[in-house]
């Protein structure tokens, strides 16, 4: 009898999931692979629908909006910013109110009705301003009031759906297998896999494909293309509901790390004792029924110890005393600002390849026989050169630094990250050759007054965009990896939200950038650096501007990282490349998977 119970329990899963009732589910019958592979198909429709806006969205600007150069591409920017800081309000509303799955399907249907309307907005003829063949759009008959209203509540409705969606899909997905059980582990890696891959066929799908359609056919038929193909993803996200594991909503890391400060500053005249064992903890006991994991107190930011100062208040406030375990993880996750901070510029100058890159771009011959290349389409030379970078930095690179430092990921992830830095400056250098040598084109053949074509291939930009292939595999890779892999066990999403945002941070720095230095060299000088006509502007200027600030961030980045010390390596993650590395050296195969995906990360965004 005893033995036929414990078979009974052992079918259920052991990671605390239930289904949508709060029951226990039947690992049998849920999660694993079919659950997963209605996530993987909704990942690709939604890869498909998000790129397809944002990787054209400056060429509708400027030629259906008649929008100038400097303000369609700071409209693109705070589009794509909003869309990377808005799942910290999702992941919020997620972690404390709803749950994972309601909060990802409400955003979904929100993002649906973002896409309807921007779809009407691209098709209905009284919502685009009339056609306008002159080179230079100031001279076009600008959008209404009501269009412009219509097409950017479109957008900011698009961008509040993917605050719920962004951060919430792939957890779902590492939510459908069980860590303690073994077979179900080891499977989540796969997930993860698949999850990437379809992220790329997405994205490339839609900087080929997408991109033309919209181009050369219609936008309209485009727009539409991406909106049916996202209610389909969402039909079949909803069709696998039964087969879904959930986890209990389990509250906010946010509001963790406020209880510490509140309570800190509240006692900010309390001496802290030197004896830690008089600082209020939870019992070893109470971690182990939570799952949580135990930190010994540290002197770092020595100030918030004083949360833990017991003044005889009731330990039931959270907002006036905190355990250890609770401040030292609150350290650990301030301690990556400085880091989180250097990364945004590299994002900012990612920023450049859906607005000023692409409109470079315009100025260009696009023809291949009768095939003209649509200047968005030079994105997928950064994903197919992402692809390749990490192929040969995971098959080779590696597998030669792991022999000569002896440290399972080959070198450290500041080291690769710092890779990276460099690289985004040898971008801007190389970004800068290549506009100097358009305007010196332009003005050989005369076009620089009426901002004709200038008669130079559009593959005359294709290094940079390589080379921002490679600076993502890199440095974005180590980016995501360290930020997850670096915060406390607990606070695992928080620490993948930094990764996320510093995208969003990046796109609206990048708005400031360049609406700064519009300003203050129209200010300074006859025309300025950057006007609607490319042939005319001094794009080069620019660019060598943002190479200094690249070379000044590096500075900056190599003195924070020097005085950083690793800290979390508390998850299996190091321990199991360990275990490959050896594994390797005995038999002469083995393949390493990244830490990101060993424990769960799955939200990679190339751009």
């Amino acid at each position: 009898m005893p033995m036929e119970e414990n078979k009974i329990v052992n079918e259920y899963t052991q990671d605390g999931s239930m289904d949508l009732k709060g029951k226990p589910v039947l690992r049998s019958k849920t999660g694993g692979w079919k659950a997963c592979s209605f996530l993987v198909v909704y990942g690709i429709f939604e890869r498909v629908a998000y790129y397809g806006i944002s990787s054209n969205l400056i060429l509708y600007l400027t030629k259906k909006l008649h929008q100038g150069t400097v303000t369609s591409s700071n409209s693109v920017n705070n589009w794509v910013g909003t869309v990377f800081i808005t799942p910290i309000l999702g992941a919020y509303v997620a972690d404390v109110h709803l749950g994972r799955y309601w909060t990802f399907v409400i955003s979904s249907l929100i993002y649906l009705s973002g896409m309807c309307l921007l779809t009407l907005s691209v098709t209905l003829t009284c919502l685009k301003p009339p056609k306008c063949h002159e080179m230079d759009v100031t001279k076009c008959e600008e959008a209404s009031t009501l269009q412009l209203v219509v097409f950017y509540v479109a957008l900011y409705v698009i961008a509040v759906g993917t605050g719920g969606t962004k951060p919430n899909i792939s957890t779902i997905g590492a939510d459908q297998f069980d860590d303690f059980y073994p077979k179900e582990k080891g499977l989540k890696l796969s997930f993860f896999n698949w999850w990437m891959s379809c992220i790329v066929m997405g994205s490339l799908f839609a900087f080929t494909v997408i991109v033309y359609i919209q181009d050369n056919v219609s936008w309209s038929l485009g727009y539409a293309l991406q909106t049916i193909g996202f209610a389909i993803s969402i039909i079949t996200f909803l069709a696998g509901t039964p087969f879904y594991r959930h986890k209990l909503i389990s509250g906010s890391p946010i509001i963790s790390i406020a209880k510490v400060i509140v309570a800190a500053i509240r006692k900010w005249s309390v001496v802290v004792p030197q004896d830690p064992k008089e600082l209020y903890e939870l019992s070893l006991e109470e971690y182990t029924k939570k799952g949580k994991f135990k930190i010994d107190p540290t002197t770092t930011f020595r100030f918030l110890n004083k949360a833990c100062v017991d003044t005889g208040s009731s330990t039931s406030n959270e907002w006036k005393i905190c355990p250890i375990t609770q401040v030292e993880e609150t350290k650990q996750i301030l301690t990556l600002i400085p880091i989180w901070v250097a990364t945004f510029i590299p994002s900012a100058m990612i920023a450049q390849m859906n607005t000023l890159f692409v409109k470079q771009g315009t100025t260009l011959d696009r023809a291949i026989g009768n095939f003209n290349i649509p200047p968005s389409s030079l994105n997928a030379i950064t994903i197919l050169t992402m692809i390749i970078t990490y192929i040969l930095y995971e098959r080779f690179f590696v597998r030669i630094m792991q022999k000569l430092t002896k440290n399972p990921r080959g070198i450290t992830l500041l080291q690769r990250m710092s890779i990276g830095f460099i690289i985004h400056v040898v971008i801007m250098i190389v970004a800068y050759t290549a506009e100097r040598h358009r305007l010196c084109v332009a003005r050989e053949y005369g076009v620089i007054e009426n901002g004709g074509q200038v008669p130079l291939s559009i593959f005359v930009l294709a290094p940079q965009f390589v080379l921002m292939g490679i600076a993502e595999a890199l440095l974005e890779g180590a980016k995501i990896e360290y930020f997850y892999d670096q915060a406390p066990e607990s606070m695992k999403s928080l620490g993948a939200s930094y990764s996320l945002t510093t995208t969003g941070i990046g796109s609206f720095l990048s708005v400031s950038l360049l609406s700064t230095v519009s300003h203050i060299t129209k200010k300074h000088t006859q025309q300025g650096w950057i006007l609607n006509n490319l042939n005319a502007s001094h794009l080069d200027y620019y660019y060598a501007f943002l190479a200094i600030l690249n070379i000044l961030n590096f500075i900056f980045f190599t003195f924070v990282s020097k005085s950083y010390v690793y800290r979390a390596e508390v998850s299996d993650s190091l321990e199991v490349l360990e275990t490959r590395l050896k594994e390797r050296t005995t038999t002469g195969f083995s393949v390493r998977t990244d830490v990101k995906q060993l424990d769960g990360l799955g939200d990679w965004n190339p751009h």
